[in-house]
């Protein structure tokens, strides 16, 4: 049974409100911050492109597995304590990663990414529970945080890397500042013990759900975005350096790259539940990222055009293909057994990009075969998105 304390009903939820923002800051920050630094990184450990991109590839592998734990954590210690477990094990993983051996940046990469997966799973059964009404324009205010927090991670990363007598652990330890401020403003919050929503609290696995022609063209929609996104969010200010931008510079444009992603989430509510269906907008941001995809390729001097484009095309097709789980199916139960079903897939198939686009570029030198593949996904993803976003429901 969920507890509502005095504090929550008598002005709480603005703390608690507060300490969700934060939360959001901090689960995509120590991610997307060390994309600028992956040249740095890579020269003062030897490291492979290869292996860089197993570096950004273990957070999602760590997506993919730890998301079932998060429900049974939030089940016994309530969602409040293992929120804040979470935030510790982020701040531990950053920690670690930042003291300077290649093993400790991989195991403390694979670990603040457990810590955000399990964050990611909990808090919008938190929002589903404590804002019920405010859902859609709170998860506009978590877009748009994450983003800026993103953004800021993004541009400050080289400078802090270059200050006199810093280094690239230097910069990557500076992200503490997020998990670390979320702790101090989360710590009234576990007065409480609540468990999660009732969806979340029992997964549904497997099933019916796995046989149904709708539910693989959402997942495969989600897959393939999450599949380019992860590859442009590693690499990009790699394929920016190398088509002469400055390291600073590729870094900042990186930042824009992941505010763009924030846009999306004000404008892309209020349209999709104007519409019967969605199969335009499915297309239509697959091309936009498609597009902004063959700029890098072929136009990279307009580089600030398409690293913004890149961002809104693929922050609304990731938006919009969580919509299709609601959307597309009929009660919460199968909703919950599709987004588990997409979850475990969709992060599945996008831990293999980075990786791959590590070895295409060792093998050719360039960013031109990873960045074709990945305007050959998006065609793919316009063509699924066209399925998934009929009018129908499992």
């Amino acid at each position: 049974m969920t507890m509502i304390t005095p504090m929550r009903v008598l002005g709480g939820q603005g703390l608690l409100l507060g300490g969700i923002l934060l939360i959001a800051s901090a689960i995509r920050a120590p991610i997307t911050g060390v994309a600028p630094m992956l040249g740095l990184i890579r020269e003062s450990s030897g490291i492979s492109a290869a292996e860089a991109g197993i570096l950004t590839t273990l957070p999602l592998l760590a997506f993919a597995a730890m998301s079932p734990v998060a429900a049974i954590l939030g089940r016994r210690y309530g969602m409040e304590r293992s929120l804040f477990g979470a935030l510790l094990i982020i701040a531990a993983g950053i920690a670690l990663r930042s003291t300077g051996p290649v093993w400790a940046l991989f195991l403390g990469t694979g670990t603040l990414g457990a810590g955000i997966a399990i964050a990611n799973v909990l808090l919008p059964s938190l929002l589903k529970r404590d804002f019920p009404t405010r859902i859609a324009s709170l998860t506009g205010a978590y877009a748009i945080t994450s983003g800026l927090a993103q953004a800021l991670a993004s541009v400050a990363a080289i400078p802090f890397a270059e200050l006199p007598g810093s280094s690239w652990q230097f910069s990557a330890a500076s992200t503490l500042v997020f998990p670390l401020t979320a702790l101090m403003v989360w710590i009234p919050q576990l007065r409480q013990a609540s468990v999660p929503a009732g969806e979340l609290a029992s997964l549904p696995r497997g099933g019916p759900i796995w046989h149904s022609a709708l539910a693989w063209q959402v997942t495969g929609f989600l897959g393939l975005t999450s599949l380019v996104f992860y590859i442009i969010v590693g690499w990009l200010p790699g394929i920016l350096v190398q088509a002469g931008y400055p390291a600073a510079m590729a870094g900042s444009l990186h930042g824009v790259s992941q505010l763009a992603t924030a846009v999306p989430g004000l404008i892309l509510g209020p349209m999709v539940a104007r519409m019967k269906d969605q199969r335009a907008l499915a297309i239509a941001v697959s091309v936009t990222t498609c597009i902004a995809l063959l700029g890098l390729w072929q136009l990279p001097s307009l580089a600030m055009l398409w690293v913004a484009l890149f961002g809104f095309g693929a922050g609304a097709a990731f938006i919009l293909g969580l919509t299709f789980v609601s959307l597309r199916t009929a009660h919460s139960h199968q909703a919950a057994a599709l987004s588990g079903m997409a979850q475990c897939l969709g992060y599945s198939l996008a831990a293999a990009g980075p990786p791959l686009a590590g070895l295409a570029h060792d093998a050719t030198g360039g960013w031109e075969l990873a960045l074709a593949c990945c305007a050959v996904a998006t065609v793919l993803m316009a063509v699924l998105g066209s399925f998934a976003g009929r009018a129908a429901t499992i």
